[in-house]
């Protein structure tokens, strides 16, 4: 009787194996000349500053700034269509628009991937996903883990996790402080949901309404799962390139990005003690996912507005003398953006 082996516990080394073969080609299109190569190596290297004419940084002090995430329930969904090639655009997103929040250039990104069984074809649809991510957001796909657990996750079940290192020079470190009364907010769409507040949407959607997830909506011409799966938007050029462009005078005083807890709760993150932001709520179109969603639910306003951004993903703190420049920097980059409100000194109690 021949003696147990790892595939008899749910391992097969030999697909794993598989697996690893698909992913350099996906990592590769990512890398810089700043990425030194360690081909089989147990971690990734990044050099943070070079002599090159088009790579050198001379930094004076430069801030290490990092940012781990997750997609979420959204991965649920995911599973359902058996469409995996957005989530990893998702799962970058969502930790580079954090790194961007402190006026950070994202250097690499790490991903961490747990999986029931190895399944070749679906990993390699989750990192072409990541890797187009990270492209989009001009990071290296560094290095990664890929987790085969069979006793912790049910058939079909994966969990994905980010981690995103980016640099600022100290000087030029975006924290809010210097947010002021009567800096003006700039709204940036979102691209949709996101990747919050999706155990609501799943609860309303496939649950309280019945539809499954190939039923087509027809005012948005997509079915259930393509509404709900549309990739979280990337905002790292057009910010890189308004900071660049803005190098000597710190004209952007904070950026929060729109996540759990809406937008009021993100702004109150970036916004000093003694002052507030004053919003003006009618300042930008609701994308219509965000009414399908409340009216199919019967969700109170003031629960939307908590769980989901509401159709904005970011919004930048700047000084009213460049707000109009910078708004146009954002449309020209493809993003359309808002004049949605302006700071104020909090009111006393």
């Amino acid at each position: 009787m021949a003696g147990l082996t790892y595939k008899d516990a749910g391992v097969d080394l030999d697909v794993y194996t598989e697996s690893m073969s698909r992913l350099p080609k996906l990592m590769r299109r990512t890398f810089s000349p700043r990425v030194l190569r360690l081909d089989g190596g147990f971690a990734g290297l990044f050099q943070l500053d070079f002599n090159s004419r088009l790579f050198s940084r001379n930094y004076s002090q430069p801030v290490l700034v990092s940012g781990t995430d997750g997609v979420g329930t959204k991965l649920k969904v995911a599973q359902l269509t058996g469409c995996h090639s957005t989530v990893g655009i998702d799962l970058v997103a969502m930790c580079v628009n954090d790194v961007l929040c402190c006026g950070a250039e994202p250097l690499f990104f790490l991903d961490y991937v747990a999986m029931a069984k190895d399944d070749p074809a679906q990993l390699e649809q989750i990192v072409q996903g990541i890797s187009d991510g990270c492209v989009d957001a001009d990071c290296a796909l560094l290095a990664g883990e890929t987790a085969i657990m069979p006793d912790l996750y049910a058939a079909g079940d994966y969990d994905l996790a980010g981690f995103c290192v980016g640099v600022v020079e100290k000087r030029s470190l975006i924290d809010g402080a210097a947010i002021a009364a009567d800096d003006v907010l700039i709204g940036v769409a979102s691209s949709g949901l996101h990747s919050n507040g999706f155990s609501l949407a799943r609860k309303i959607v496939l649950e309280h309404a019945g539809l499954g997830i190939d039923d087509r909506i027809e005012e948005f011409g997509q079915t259930v799962g393509e509404t709900l799966l549309t990739p979280t938007r990337i905002y790292a050029r057009a910010v890189r390139q308004i900071l660049g462009h803005y190098k000597v005078k710190n004209v952007v005083h904070g950026i929060a990005h729109i996540t759990g807890g809406g937008l009021s709760e993100n702004l109150a993150r970036i916004v000093p003690a003694h002052l507030q932001t004053v919003v003006d709520r009618d300042a930008w179109p609701v994308p219509p996912v965000f009414d399908w969603l409340q009216q199919l639910g019967d969700v109170s306003a003031a629960e939307m507005e908590r769980v989901f951004n509401m159709g904005l993903g970011i919004v930048l703190v700047v000084s009213p003398y460049f707000s109009e420049s910078i708004m146009r920097m954002l449309s020209d980059a493809g993003h359309p953006n808002w004049q949605i409100g302006h700071v104020a000194a909090a009111s006393s109690k």
